[in-house]
Formats: C-alpha cells, sequence, structure tokens
C-alpha cells in the first residue's frame, strides 16, 4: 500500500539512524532560523501563516486517524487524542488561531519536556518515508517550533504563575482522563498502569504513586524551564 500502508515490518523505525539524525537536525536549524529572522517575522502577513500551520497540524492530525481507520487500527482504548503531546498539539493550534498568552503558558512546558522527549527517544515503527513517520515528526517539531516563535516574535515568557497555571490545568486534566480509561479500558498518560516495557515510570514508585512522582516531576522540570525562558530584564 505504500507511503501510507504497509506494515512496520517492512519499515521498521530504529533510533539515531540517518532518518533520526536528520529529523533532530532539522530541529535545531529551523529554531536557529526562528532566532535570526525574528524580527523579521514580526510582520503581519505572519499572521497568515500562522493560520495555516494551525490548519495544517488539524489536516495532518486527522489524515492520521483516517490511517488508522483505513489500517483498521482505531480502538476508542488508544487513538482518541488524550496523550499530552496529543494534548500539544490541540493546544498548538489554539495558541496560533488566537495568540492567547495563557495557552503559550502551558504549551510552554507540555511541548519542550513532552514533544522534546518524543523527538529524541520516539516511540514509532514506521520509519521514512511512511506517512506515519513524516506525522509523528511534523506535529511533534511544529510544537517545539510554536514556542520558540512566540518567544522570540511575539515576545511571549513565561511568569512563575505560568507553572501554577500548569498545575491546576494538569490536575484538572487527570481525572478526567482516568475516568475515561476506566470507561475505555485505556491507559491514556499512564494513568491506569505502567507501559508494559522498560520506562522512566520504573523509577517513580508502584501504582498509584509513580503518578504524583510524575506530576512532581513535570513540576520540577518546568521550574528549570522557567528559569531559561522567563523574561530576565524584570528579574
Amino acid at each position: 500500500m505504500g507511503w501510507f500502508g504497509g506494515s512496520y515490518e517492512e519499515y521498521n523505525f530504529e533510533m539515531f539512524t540517518i532518518s533520526h539524525f536528520v529529523i533532530i537536525a532539522f530541529l535545531f536549524l529551523v529554531i536557529a532560523v526562528i532566532y535570526l529572522n525574528r524580527e523579521k517575522m514580526k510582520n503581519p502577513k505572519w499572521r497568515r501563516i500562522e493560520i495555516a500551520f494551525a490548519v495544517s497540524l488539524l489536516v495532518i492530525e486527522s489524515g492520521y486517524h483516517l490511517w488508522m481507520i483505513v489500517t483498521d487500527s482505531w480502538d476508542v482504548s488508544h487513538a482518541i487524542p488524550l496523550e499530552l503531546c496529543s494534548i500539544s498539539l490541540f493546544l498548538s493550534v489554539i495558541l496560533l488561531l488566537t495568540r492567547k498568552k495563557i495557552v503559550y503558558e502551558i504549551l510552554l512546558f507540555t511541548a519542550l519536556l513532552g514533544a522534546s522527549q518524543a523527538i529524541f527517544t520516539p516511540l514509532l515503527n514506521f520509519d521514512f518515508p511512511h506517512f506515519r513517520y513524516f506525522h509523528f515528526f511534523y506535529t511533534h517539531l511544529m510544537m517545539i517550533w510554536i514556542v520558540f516563535y512566540f518567544t522570540w516574535v511575539h515576545d511571549y515568557r513565561p511568569t512563575i504563575w505560568s507553572i501554577v497555571k500548569l498545575f491546576i490545568f494538569l490536575n484538572i486534566l487527570m481525572p478526567i482522563i482516568m475516568l475515561i480509561n476506566n470507561k475505555v479500558g485505556g491507559n491514556y498518560m499512564f494513568l491506569h498502569h505502567k507501559p508494559k516495557s522498560a520506562s522512566l515510570l520504573d523509577l517513580l514508585g508502584p501504582f498509584p504513586w509513580y503518578i504524583l512522582s510524575m506530576e512532581g516531576l513535570l513540576i520540577s522540570l518546568s521550574f528549570i524551564v522557567w528559569l531559561i525562558f522567563r523574561n530576565k530584564r524584570h528579574t
């Protein structure tokens, strides 16, 4: 079935191969381009480009769900966009369309801590040139680039209260996802059980205590992100 079909055995993505290193290099290249052209990007014409990128994210995400349906792999237990990176994708779309700073404040942390991990250690079965390869990396790269774009072009910066907003957002979101997990037999955001394969969660204690440890780790890492991205002129 070519670019849109085929089994993962045919494409068999492996970390730290050429197709992976190209993505990592592309990540840093575009970040550098955004920084070097930050003043040019303040031009009002970039508003149309922001909207175009928001639409592109919705289109490719819709394509992903269509691919799962066509390949008979869509299931309510794992295909609802409730993982943190899926939520970050929709936050990215909302930020591009509305430019709401509160959305940036949450996306800053979820994208840099979630999407960046996905870029460097991707849970991906399909390698280049499969559609899933492009979907996975395009969406995760865009989340990171959007954060840097709004930081350098629109001069958005987090405050210490941004971490509080993230904490509130997560603690409203988690009970809802736990309820959905129970209803559909899912494990979104690993809130029902740890992944079967070895992971960082193995170091965070047994269920359900690893959930609190995971949240504490996220908040702690968010302080580091805040220290890097805060407006240093006012500190």
